[in-house]
């Protein structure tokens, strides 16, 4: 693992970053945190038997253009940006007792990835086929049973998601990181593996050897 201490693994909604993120924590005995944690933008849009829709989260995917839609999230992603940095850097100059760390979270993007300084750190970013991205949000929101004006903010979430997926994944070509496919059949522990591997190539965040 050349001496990584902090592993960070970003995507769009619903590319299994949780669940890679809990597997690779495991296996190397890191904590696992997401970036959620730190400030959380307006989530998902439909209901779970644990949770209702918050009003101003309805409000944001009904009112809100997709170009708005993605404008505001990176805006917020932004804003995060130097509590992430701050959080990463202090974590990989940690003393070697400390428990590594691995972070996850759509807020690591990868222009910012790109300029960090922090030692010990290394980064991958999952994607998935837009399909596949697709039917997972449909499954997750129960899209088949919802109304038409129940699907309007799931459809308007979707769109976001896959203009957020086609940003990202250009600029993850644009620096040369590292990139990971979930595609539907890829089990978590399968893509765990991919990243650990990602991870072991690495001579700085997302980057291979130079």
């Amino acid at each position: 693992m050349n001496g990584v201490r902090v592993v960070l693994i970003g995507g769009t909604s619903h590319t299994g970053k949780s669940t890679v993120a809990r597997a690779v924590a495991d296996r190397l005995g890191f904590e696992c945190l997401s970036t959620d944690g730190l400030a959380r933008h307006p989530g998902r849009p439909w209901p779970t038997p644990e949770r209702t829709v918050p009003p101003h989260v309805d409000a944001h995917y009904r009112i809100l253009t997709e170009a708005q839609l993605i404008t505001s999230v990176l805006d917020h992603y932004r804003r995060l940006w130097p509590r992430i940095e701050e959080l990463v850097t202090a974590r990989a100059l940690a003393p070697a007792d400390t428990a590594g760390l691995v972070l996850e979270g759509s807020a690591l993007w990868p222009a910012e990835v790109a300029r960090l300084t922090a030692p010990h750190t290394a980064a991958v970013w999952l994607a998935a086929d837009e399909d596949v991205l697709a039917a997972r949000i449909h499954a997750t929101s129960g899209y088949e049973r919802l109304t038409p004006a129940g699907r309007t903010p799931v459809e308007k979430f979707l769109a976001r998601t896959l203009r957020y997926q086609a940003a990202m994944l250009d600029l993850v070509r644009r620096h040369a990181l590292a990139r990971v496919d979930t595609h539907r059949e890829r089990p978590a522990g399968e893509a765990a593996d991919a990243v650990l591997a990602a991870v072991a190539a690495q001579e700085g965040p997302g980057a291979g050897p130079r």
